[in-house]
């Protein structure tokens, strides 16, 4: 363990060094940061580290790629309010010769039909804003209880007459004791630039660029599982800060505290039978967003979700909470060549 944390401290140096000039200022393609399966969701939204067997964890992480999920497919749909949609699908193969697992991503989000206006107000017709990732991962073990990955990311997004394009990639470190059911790992994600900008003038805006470190924990007995997660290690303060408003209402500037609890990601599993998993995340910046001045915060933050896990299928449910509103995710996992999953 201590030879991974050495790891991650040469690994985050070099990052940083890297892509610093992906640090400041308004991120484009910010719908990366959207999970894209149930158990994602279910955990909080973020999380890098949990010890699972399921390859959609994996597109968010490449280093969770592991030859026991070889020509699994996950596939997902999330149900956002007003019309919003997002699909999501990935899987995996494992090379046997370069001993190498190689996997392909797609996540698409559509938001309905609009109707586009003139400044006067003037109906010019109907669009259908989009935006879609496609990826492909790989990861490799070393070291015996070490895996290394990479994912190189299109990305596209289409409002109209307003396009954009880009290119990225994340790169992840794990490690996993399967003695202790211990498991870390670190990512970088969204380091990359615009192929193509939404103005005319071809300035660039920034990608998400994302620090992520997170460690999982599977009792030995008891049947749970506990993560933490950390994100935008890069940064300290990640809080939105509309000054003008604050002052208006009367609202206070998020203290020190609150900054650094903003990046963390807490959840846990319950694994109530071998059929039956029961998953909940709490997520510190998400409750902080969303809490209106003067209203009740109820859920927000808050997420749940159960895993209904049969011997060759694997269906997942995460829900969620934003202020008066819910997400509804379902998530399937099966393998192409019919493989217990378990």
């Amino acid at each position: 363990m201590g030879r991974f944390f050495i790891l991650c401290i040469i690994f985050l140096n070099s990052i940083s060094q890297s892509f610093a000039q992906t640090l400041g200022g308004n991120a484009v393609f910010s719908f990366l940061s959207q999970p894209n399966t149930a158990q994602l969701s279910a955990l909080g939204g973020v999380n890098i580290s949990a010890i699972s067997n399921d390859v959609g964890m994996a597109f968010q992480n490449p280093s969770l790629l592991r030859n026991e999920m070889d020509q699994q497919i996950n596939t997902s749909i999330n149900a956002f309010f007003a019309g919003i949609t997002q699909f999501s699908l990935t899987t995996a193969y494992h090379l046997a010769a370069p001993k190498i697992n190689i996997g392909l991503g797609v996540q698409y989000l559509n938001y309905g039909t609009l109707t586009q206006t003139d400044a006067a107000g003037n109906i010019l017709g109907n669009f259908r804003p989009n935006d879609y990732v496609v990826q492909v991962m790989v990861s490799k073990q070393f070291a015996e209880k070490f895996w290394l990955g990479s994912t190189a990311k299109f990305i596209q997004s289409n409002y109209g007459q307003y396009r954009a394009a880009g290119i990225a990639m994340d790169i992840g470190l794990s490690y996993f004791d399967e003695a202790s059911q211990i498991q870390a790992s670190v990512v970088a994600k969204n380091m990359g630039t615009q192929l193509s900008t939404y103005n005319i003038n071809g300035v660039k805006e920034e990608l998400p660029f994302d620090i992520q470190a997170g460690i999982s924990k599977k009792l030995k007995n008891a049947p749970f599982q506990f993560s933490f997660t950390a994100h935008n290690l890069h940064r300290f303060n990640i809080y939105y800060n509309d000054t003008t408003f604050n002052n208006a209402e009367g609202i206070t500037n998020s203290n020190g505290i609150q900054k650094v609890v903003g990046h963390m990601v807490l959840s846990v599993q319950a694994f109530l039978s071998d059929q039956l998993e029961l998953n909940m995340g709490y997520n510190f910046q998400r409750r902080q967003d969303l809490n209106l001045y003067g209203t009740t915060s109820g859920l927000n933050g808050f997420t749940f979700g159960a895993g209904f896990l049969l011997r060759k299928l694997q269906i997942r449910y995460a829900m969620g909470f934003y202020q008066q509103h819910m997400f509804h995710q379902f998530s399937m996992n099966f393998n192409l060549k019919g493989n217990p999953l378990q």
